[in-house]
């Protein structure tokens, strides 16, 4: 296994632990770690950008099919008021999706310092899923 493979893992695995506490994690067969908070499926994958560099990247898929032009609109003002990660609409035939998306260098990061800012990300992608789906 190489180095960049070995620091990518053991961030994986830290990530899991943290992430166990809250969600029932599964990972999948690249090494990516999924789970549910709620109605909201997410994932987080890790990555070395360059040496020294280790990054965790989580994705929510925060709703799917949002009907509606003022999608855009309700994401850029939720996006404004100082997010963890970056909200973002994408418009569909079937309507809007919208996910949340947050990495961050995670490198020597313990287990509950972790969980807690992923459970940070995650339950603000959850709250956001409810002001959509209830605008709806």
């Amino acid at each position: 296994m190489s180095r960049e493979a070995a620091t990518t893992a053991t961030l994986l695995i830290t990530a899991r632990e943290s992430l166990e506490k809250f969600v029932d994690v599964r990972v999948d067969d690249d090494g990516a770690l999924s789970f549910r908070h709620g109605d909201v499926p997410c994932a987080v994958q890790g990555i070395e950008l360059v040496e020294g560099l280790a990054v965790l990247s989580l994705t929510c898929v925060v709703a799917w099919d949002l009907p509606g032009d003022d999608v855009p609109r309700q994401v850029a003002e939720r996006a404004g008021q100082g997010l963890f990660g970056t909200l973002g609409a994408v418009a569909t035939d079937a309507g809007w999706d919208v996910t949340l998306r947050y990495a961050f260098p995670a490198e020597g990061l313990a287990t509950d310092p972790l969980g807690t800012l992923l459970m940070l990300v995650v339950s603000t992608a959850s709250q956001v899923r409810t002001d959509l789906v209830d605008a709806d």
